[in-house]
């Protein structure tokens, strides 16, 4: 089956399909003499922070600082000119990496977050359209949408036995009974949950004539989810060429740890890429993010950051092995391990259930005393009593039990 039932013209704002969108000085010309954008042509002003011995540097025989100073000039080249708006060789690679047609389906955002707010603002009208999420789920859903006054449905997911699913019956019962519902996100895997949605869920939502508007899932742990299962497809980019409907994002910051740039993806049919590349700042992604970009989308980049995630999963496992030795004090995770994360909630001695109070007191202690952070996520819906814990290096994981059972002596 497909989307036959889907028109990308009836969910997207009239004002914006009529945009003629900025036209930047980029646009047209990238190389020359360039007098065309009033940029300062005598470069940036940012004074060096140390001096280096320019012969090792120039030779290539310096050592790993000298290899840093290199990648700041090659940055700091870049910094007065205004980058490509639109980055093709970043496209390219990424969609090559992902198993996806071409550069004409891939857009990029700052972060994930700037394409989420996008799709807001494209497809819903302030005051009057509405977005469906399946909590608990991610945050910046349900803040996009009150910063664009945009009504939520809230469809919660059924966690029985601490595991989540969406309930897809109820999702598509929703759509059906409101079609001022414009978007639905599914996060798979889920923050917090840990869990991915199966490709059947999302294709039922996808294929259904009950639901006429846009299927947005949100893959930012999706590097963990692969690398745990390395035969099987469970990407959503897999569904793209039977579904003009569907939006998937994924990002930079988490499997291959460069949160810092900023740097997201959406892949789209061509036409909502066009619909979102005509409503985006001229200039959103900077050079600076193209170039570490570009330099993590080599060979040997992506294997170094397949590498780390399978050094992730381990430590994943030594964390979920170490947990159970703390019977009074820890359940069993809950949750799904899709993603660099273990949701795990804490017990209270007496009942042996999960105890927000104590969960939370714990979350104080190791951040106030301790120094270690972690999450607190016993408000959110199926987690009560539950911190979230990312997964550290060896020393990091090590660091982290021995401070723990610290606590826990401490905090009855």
């Amino acid at each position: 089956m497909s989307a036959d039932h889907f028109v990308l013209k009836d969910i997207i704002r009239p004002n914006i399909w009529a945009l003629q969108p900025y036209r930047c000085a980029r646009d047209d010309y990238q190389s020359g003499i360039l007098l065309d954008a009033n940029e300062n042509s005598y470069g940036h002003s940012i004074a060096p922070t140390k001096a280096r011995d320019n012969s090792n540097y120039t030779n290539g025989t310096g050592n790993g600082n000298d290899q840093d100073a290199a990648l700041t000039d090659h940055l700091a080249a870049a910094l007065h000119r205004y980058p490509d708006p639109s980055h093709p060789q970043i496209k390219e690679a990424y969609a090559k990496l992902r198993g996806v047609a071409g550069i004409e389906n891939v857009f990029l955002g700052v972060g994930s977050d700037e394409v989420i707010d996008l799709l807001f603002r494209v497809s819903c009208v302030p005051g009057k359209d509405k977005a469906l999420i399946c909590p608990p789920t991610y945050g910046m859903y349900s803040v996009c949408a009150q910063i664009n006054d945009i009504g939520m449905v809230k469809v919660p997911q059924d966690t029985t036995g601490g595991r989540f699913t969406v309930q897809v019956d109820k999702v598509l019962e929703e759509t059906a009974k409101d079609p001022s519902i414009k978007l639905v996100f599914l996060c798979s895997p889920g923050n917090p949950t840990g869990t991915a949605v199966s490709l059947d869920i999302i294709e039922n939502i996808l294929q259904s004539p009950l639901y006429k508007g846009l299927v947005v899932v949100d893959e930012a742990y999706i590097d963990f989810t692969q690398a745990s299962h390395p035969n099987t497809p469970v990407s959503a980019t897999t569904l793209l060429p039977k579904y003009p409907n569907l939006v998937v994002l994924q990002t930079m910051s988490k499997g291959f740890g460069l949160a810092a740039i900023r740097l997201g993806f959406a892949f789209t049919s061509p036409e909502l890429n066009q619909i979102l590349s005509n409503t985006k700042a001229p200039y959103n992604i900077s050079a600076p993010t193209a170039i570490l970009a570009t330099q993590a989308l080599s060979e040997a980049s992506l294997k170094i950051m397949r590498s780390k995630a399978a050094q992730i999963l381990k430590g994943r496992q030594f964390l979920l092995d170490a947990f159970s030795k703390f019977p009074q004090d820890l359940g069993p995770y809950v949750g799904g391990l899709d993603a660099n994360f273990i949701m795990v909630p804490v017990l209270n001695r007496e009942t042996g259930k999960p105890d927000n109070s104590r969960a939370e007191r714990v979350y104080q202690a190791m951040a106030e005393s301790q120094g270690v952070v972690v999450r607190f996520r016993g408000k959110e819906l199926g987690c009560v009593g539950c911190l979230r814990v990312t997964v550290g290096t060896e020393e990091e994981n090590e660091t982290l039990l021995a401070r723990l059972r610290t606590v826990f002596d401490q905090i009855e």
